[in-house]
């Protein structure tokens, strides 16, 4: 097909449909494609094709085109390559290979969110907020964020040049780490002292919740528990469900988290169960500026039912419901179809969860602030805050 027919094509050939469909200039419908919009894509499409530096082959510029309509839309959604779409599966099956850590972009620029306990950037130092500047030697300014995470994963063993810049300090620094395989185990508890037990969860994967059960039985076997302190810091979030299956351990009855969202199937209710594990221990709860989307359901539900006392310092405030839809050629989409409530209506997005207590980081010689870490309010193209619930009226259902 040569080219001047290809872009008098282009807006129906994207989209499989009929010319009829766009309507005319003279009347056009809310359902009707703006035909000078598309018109003026297929324009660039076509300056693009005769005048680019190189030749760029036409799957290229329309694949970067779909990257380019996700990414502007907020910091979470975006088109996943089938290769970063097997990555993904792999991240929320909770082994993979790389460094350990989860990031997101400030202002176009790669930060650091939170590192993954016992992995290789945690055991380095790398911290919330830290900027990457630069992997293995590539500059970080033009890459998304899928491709800094494609760069940061590789064969166990091999060495990567992380450069970032550390804020309050003058000069990037470059630190080397060796990839492993991170089997990441999401949950790790001990006694502090008889009766008292720790939980931590590091990141919500898919056997999360089972996990948490099987920990609070064995801090319980020899005697009952007369406190325990559950650590969400820098927990960067992960399967919705695992996190309300951790809440429900916690809880008996009561409204656990909710969302809406445009389609009929983004607006759910879930609510805890009568079978719970630890349904009477007193708690504590901390957090961190790490602390994010499923971590902070889990604290909003404890905290809007006075289960746990909240402690530490405001969450990240990730309130977003990303779904992942597989797409006919192998790659997929990650879109941002709702926004989570807590029981009492809270909009967690870009507003986080604010403790009970407060206790800010600090060193031994000078108390720092609070504000330490990246949250969703720092990042690009985030939703407005705060967003109002609608439809808290409705049924609760099943789950």
């Amino acid at each position: 097909m040569r080219l001047p027919r290809l872009i008098r094509l282009l807006p129906f050939l994207l989209i499989g449909l009929s010319p009829a469909v766009f309507g005319t200039s003279e009347q056009q419908t809310d359902d009707d494609l703006p035909v000078a919009d598309i018109q003026t894509f297929a324009e660039v499409f076509e300056r693009i094709k005769r005048a680019y530096v190189d030749e760029v082959d036409d799957s290229t510029l329309l694949r970067n085109a779909m990257r380019g309509m996700l990414g502007e839309l907020d910091p979470h959604s975006t088109y996943l390559s089938s290769k970063d779409f097997k990555a993904l599966r792999e991240s929320t099956e909770g082994e993979f290979g790389g460094i350990g850590i989860e990031v997101g972009l400030q202002d176009g620029q790669l930060t650091v969110i939170a590192p993954i306990d016992d992995t290789p950037a945690a055991q380095a130092g790398l911290q919330p907020r830290d900027a990457i500047l630069r992997i293995d030697g590539e500059i970080t300014d033009r890459l998304s964020l899928e491709e800094a995470v494609t760069l940061m994963r590789g064969d166990p063993g091999s060495e990567i040049d992380i450069t970032i810049l550390r804020e309050g300090e003058n000069s990037p620094r470059t630190v080397t780490l060796t990839r492993e395989i991170i089997r990441n185990e999401s949950v790790k508890s001990e006694m502090l002292e008889p009766g008292y037990g720790y939980l931590r969860i590091s990141q919500f994967q898919n056997g999360t919740g089972q996990q948490v059960r099987d920990a609070l039985q064995n801090l319980s076997k020899n005697a009952p528990l007369e406190g325990l302190i559950l650590d969400m810091r820098n927990n960067p979030g992960g399967v919705l469900d695992s996190a309300i299956e951790v809440a429900d351990a916690f809880l008996d009855s009561g409204l656990v988290v909710y969302t809406e969202g445009r389609l009929p199937d983004s607006d759910m209710r879930f609510s805890a169960t009568p079978t719970t594990a630890a349904p009477d221990v007193p708690m504590v709860v901390l957090i961190n500026g790490g602390s994010a989307s499923a971590a902070e359901i889990v604290a909003g539900a404890l905290q809007d039912q006075r289960r746990a006392v909240i402690m530490g310092t405001t969450s990240f405030g990730k309130g977003s419901v990303q779904q992942v839809m597989p797409l006919g050629n192998g790659d997929g989409v990650k879109l941002t179809t709702a926004l989570y409530f807590t029981p009492d209506g809270r909009s967690i997005q870009a507003q986080g969860i604010a403790p009970d207590v407060e206790v800010v980081r600090g060193r031994l010689e000078v108390a720092e602030g609070n504000d330490f870490g990246i949250r969703e309010s720092d990042l690009s193209g985030r939703w407005p805050t705060p967003m109002v619930a609608r439809r808290r009226e409705q049924p609760a259902a099943s789950r």
